[in-house]
């Protein structure tokens, strides 16, 4: 019981850190990028992105099917280079995880980039600064609101991803089970005591997410 419970509770911690940590790479240098510029393409790039935040579960998992599954190039290549396909596997929790919580990341950095007066960034660089101090000492500094924003929500959206790691990295105890999908076998099976630890674990760490969030943002 004590396994059955840890398992999949360290595993969604483990698969929502490493996809917060690439989106939060991911999301700040591409909304870097994006931000208080303008070029052909750019609503265009910005719905693509975006995405996932409207399209259902199912619809993202299927597609990561067809991009990652066996039938594709890069599937192909992925099962070429480690012998073995992606599907089914941590990693392929990591990736669904991931292309879920990527659009609150960027959209959090990008909104915090934009509020930035261009002037302080323009006098750091006359004071010698050069775009890599100024990005690091002072716009992430000035965006770090938003920024931090995006970091919680990324990861409260990749520990509750359900519909697309279940479609596309399965429910394998102690391999690609996380808290949403073994909620969801445990209550098929009519287990409610197990059910319910998960669903009370879940909204612990939610709810203090959520909660330091809004302290942060009250101090700011």
């Amino acid at each position: 019981m004590n396994e059955q419970f840890w398992s999949p509770v360290k595993l969604s911690i483990e698969v929502a850190s490493l996809s917060l940590l690439i989106v939060f790479v991911l999301g700040i240098g591409i909304a870097r990028l994006t931000a208080n510029r303008r070029f052909k393409g750019q609503s265009l790039m910005d719905t693509v992105l975006l995405l996932p935040l409207v399209l259902p579960p199912s619809v993202v998992g299927f597609l990561l099917i067809i991009i990652f599954g066996r039938q594709s190039p890069i599937g192909q290549g992925i099962e070429w280079v480690f012998h073995q396909p992606i599907m089914f596997t941590w990693w392929a929790a990591v990736i669904a995880a991931t292309v879920v919580a990527f659009p609150l990341m960027y959209q959090s950095a990008k909104s915090g980039f934009e509020t930035i007066d261009r002037e302080i960034e323009d006098a750091s660089r006359v004071d010698g600064a050069n775009e890599r101090q100024v990005f690091l000492l002072v716009t992430v500094p000035l965006a770090s609101r938003a920024i931090v924003t995006g970091a919680i929500l990324s990861f409260a959206r990749a520990l509750g991803e359900f519909g697309a790691t279940l479609m596309f990295a399965g429910n394998i105890p102690g391999r690609t089970q996380t808290i949403p999908t073994a909620i969801y076998i445990a209550m098929d099976a009519g287990n409610m005591e197990l059910a319910w630890l998960w669903v009370l674990t879940i909204l612990v760490i939610s709810f203090t997410m959520l909660l330091v969030l809004n302290v942060f943002k009250k101090q700011g």
